[in-house]
């Protein structure tokens, strides 16, 4: 609850920096004289798009995943493996301070994991039957102790706001940008025409690949904290099994687009494509365990 009133607080803080900022700069009134922009307006809608689009995918984000994996959550375990499971989840929850999670299965022949929800203790931890299959249970433990450090860490929060943050900065900008474009290339001084559209959304794809640079670093930057809570409660030698038993397997399928920061395991980039990777190279990860042991 008190990561959402700050997700609140800190987008009311952006559009009030935003607003006041222009004033001070004097861009306020020129983007309205001569029936241009009212940056009131923009901001609201900056916020209702941006802001609002964010905290609805985390609200929505237990049922989105349950529905793109087909994970199956553990009502009342049926076997031998789904009781370990389930009570390896509440040791963990318990160790890490919050409220105890769903536990999901999904079928898959990949190895991996996800966690997500709207708070630390009204969240979703689900495995793949790949991984169930292919880890020995001291690795498993690892990763879970893993997904249970995404949502102690407040993660799944943290990055909405960070997502809802940069939205609203791409879509005000943009239109900043189309405005500043029509009036300077287009030389119109009354209403919008079709040069502010065209600037405005190049702009906003512009500004939204260097945004998700930013989203895709703070998502890198994560995984190092949850390995390393997963090594405080699973063991430092078994999480590094672990990583090492999913390095062994790169190459398989892995979780719905939509879904890959939320995975304990992403995709190989090199050169700029590393600035899109949600997940740091697991020979990264695996030697900042090592250095810590």
């Amino acid at each position: 609850m008190k990561r959402i009133l700050l997700f609140l607080v800190t987008n009311i803080a952006v559009l009030l920096v935003l607003s006041i900022s222009f004033r001070l700069l004097g861009i306020d009134g020129l983007l309205k004289a001569n029936g241009g922009l009212d940056m009131n307006a923009v901001l609201v809608l900056a916020a209702v798009i941006g802001m609002g689009g964010s905290f609805i995918s985390l609200a929505l984000s237990k049922w989105s995943a349950r529905m793109m994996t087909g994970a199956h959550v553990i009502g009342q375990p049926r076997s031998p493996a789904e009781i370990w499971l389930v009570e390896t989840v509440r040791h963990h929850a318990g160790r890490a301070g919050i409220g105890m999670p769903e536990v999901a299965v999904y079928d898959s022949p990949d190895m991996n994991a996800f966690a997500t929800g709207m708070s630390r203790n009204h969240a979703l931890v689900a495995v793949s039957s790949g991984l169930l299959g292919s880890m020995r249970r001291e690795e498993i433990e690892a990763v879970l102790g893993h997904e249970i450090s995404h949502v102690a860490n407040g993660d799944m929060v943290t990055l909405a706001l960070i997502q809802g943050v940069l939205n609203t900065f791409v879509i005000a900008l943009s239109r900043v940008i189309g405005y500043a474009v029509d009036r300077a290339v287009f030389q119109r001084d009354r209403e919008s025409g079709p040069g502010f559209f065209i600037a405005s959304i190049v702009a906003q794809v512009v500004l939204g690949v260097f945004a998700t640079m930013i989203v895709m670093w703070f998502s890198r930057h994560r995984e190092f904290r949850a390995d390393a809570g997963g090594a405080r409660l699973a063991g430092t030698r078994n999480m590094i099994g672990a990583l090492q038993r999913l390095k062994a397997g790169v190459g398989e399928a892995h979780l719905p687009r939509q879904m890959a920061a939320f995975g304990i395991s992403g995709g190989i980039g090199q050169g700029l494509a590393r600035l899109f990777m949600s997940h740091p190279p697991l020979d990264e990860r695996i030697a900042a365990l090592q250095a810590h042991a």
